[in-house]
């Protein structure tokens, strides 16, 4: 782990903790955060830190053709009466992760306002990207991320009704298979996203995986998605 800071620098992958830490410090510039995700490195810090930027291995990633759909779920794309949206309130989503609780704290305390204006930035700039779940006119789940070629590098869900964030990823999987993404970047482990997928690969695969996908050509085609949610049952 080193603290090197020149502009838009990285040290090698392999120089990473065991955790994953490979650097401290910098800024949030759209230049330094887009070539920190074409490295395979992302930022993760909480208030009060300097800005910490990660690399762990494994890596947790989802194929968009791989997503698993549960019986339970496909229920919920059928009759729950969901429609996704695509890049029609990114503000508001990235505000609603920022904000989201479980347990009766707050569980995206990393997603300070200096992230939100950074990723507010990328998604002026047509890099980052969010899928909306609405039901009868109400925001009710989402997501966001950054895309670079046929990489999608995810971010943060939200929920506020049952479900509504895996609806959110259902049409973020519809909307990168039309595109003919490679991979989503699911960056760190959790029970919730095997559940529906995804998997744990050695760095360096993914480092080659991300290669291949970013130098893919670069996807200019706007994201307009706007389907129910019974369409993807």
């Amino acid at each position: 782990m080193t603290t090197r800071t020149e502009p838009y620098q990285f040290p090698p992958l392999e120089e990473a903790t065991v955790d994953g830490l490979l650097a401290i410090g910098g800024d949030l510039s759209s230049e330094r955060l887009l070539a920190a995700y074409r490295k395979g490195i992302f930022p993760w810090y909480n208030p009060g830190q300097p800005i910490l930027w990660w690399s762990p291995d494994p890596r947790t990633v989802l194929y968009p053709s791989r997503l698993r759909i549960s019986r339970s779920l496909r229920k919920t794309l059928r009759h729950s009466h969901f429609h996704i949206t695509t890049d029609t309130a990114f503000d508001r989503v990235i505000v609603e992760c920022a904000e989201s609780k479980r347990d009766g704290t707050v569980a995206s305390t990393w997603i300070t306002t200096d992230m939100r204006s950074a990723y507010l930035n990328l998604y002026r700039l047509g890099y980052a990207h969010s899928v909306e779940t609405w039901q009868h006119n109400r925001l009710v789940g989402g997501l966001y991320g950054v895309a670079i070629g046929g990489i999608f590098f995810g971010e943060s869900m939200f929920s506020v009704t049952r479900d509504a964030s895996k609806v959110a990823l259902a049409g973020l999987v519809s909307q990168l298979l039309q595109l003919e993404f490679r991979l989503i970047d699911c960056q760190l482990p959790s029970t919730h996203l095997f559940s529906l997928g995804a998997q744990s690969i050695p760095r360096m695969e993914f480092v080659e995986e991300l290669q291949l996908g970013i130098n893919s050509k670069q996807m200019s085609i706007p994201w307009e998605l706007a389907i129910d949610a019974g369409d993807l049952a």
